[in-house]
């Protein structure tokens, strides 16, 4: 898999580079700004990025516009963002086209190999990937919506399911059988009204429901 890297630290950059292609990926192109991100991510040949969400020249929220700029121009490309803070806004507004194949993370979560290399392998395959981090902040905050709706066990079940992982997964961490899972998500999607659809699309849908401010 061909991967564009944005980073505007050089060890940080470098360090990226050199863990990818060891797992396998090749590096497409490495940049440190918006300007040479947007060109990147514009060669057909880039097949997924890995993006910090500040670069310069402001270091705000480059990164994160380059994101969803992309994404409009090649709908669900894979993106997995890179965060020093959690960002609540930034999750919901990478979240918001329904499409998947996006991942955030914070970058100390980097540091462990084979959780960042699979979040990557999730987010190339589709899949939607929060940082654990991001999700106790969510869940932290508890505001008026249909998300109030659900049970306890039904809440334990949508914050795995915003990390990412599959209804074996979850199954595996709460310690329930995988049928109880399919009933918890089934109970989930109707609980925030969500239209019929195919499953991967609501799990987003549900997930972003979770995240609205």
């Amino acid at each position: 898999m061909r991967v564009v890297v944005a980073e505007d630290h050089a060890l940080l950059r470098a360090g990226l580079i050199q863990l990818l292609e060891a797992k396998g990926f090749t590096v497409q192109a490495a940049v440190d700004n918006l300007a040479d991100l947007e060109r990147a991510l514009r060669d057909p040949a880039a097949e997924a990025a890995v993006v910090d969400i500040r670069l310069p020249p402001t270091g705000t929220d480059e990164g994160l516009r380059a994101a969803i700029g992309i994404r409009q121009e090649r709908p669900a490309f894979p993106v997995l963002v890179l965060s020093q803070y959690v960002e609540r806004l930034y999750a919901r507004e990478l979240l918001a086209s329904g499409e998947g194949a996006i991942g955030y993370l914070l970058k100390d979560r980097v540091s462990d190999v084979a959780e960042f290399v699979e979040a990557l392998h999730r987010v190339a395959a589709g899949g939607t990937v929060l940082d654990p981090e991001v999700v106790a902040a969510v869940l932290a905050r508890h505001p008026a919506s249909p998300v109030d709706r659900l049970t306890g066990r039904e809440r334990e079940v949508l914050a795995l399911m915003a990390q990412g992982r599959g209804n074996a997964a979850i199954s595996a961490e709460l310690v329930i059988t995988e049928k109880a899972v399919a009933k918890h998500i089934n109970n989930i999607f109707t609980k925030l009204d969500l239209p019929t659809d195919t499953d991967d699309h609501r799990r987003v849908r549900a997930v972003l429901e979770w995240l609205r401010l």
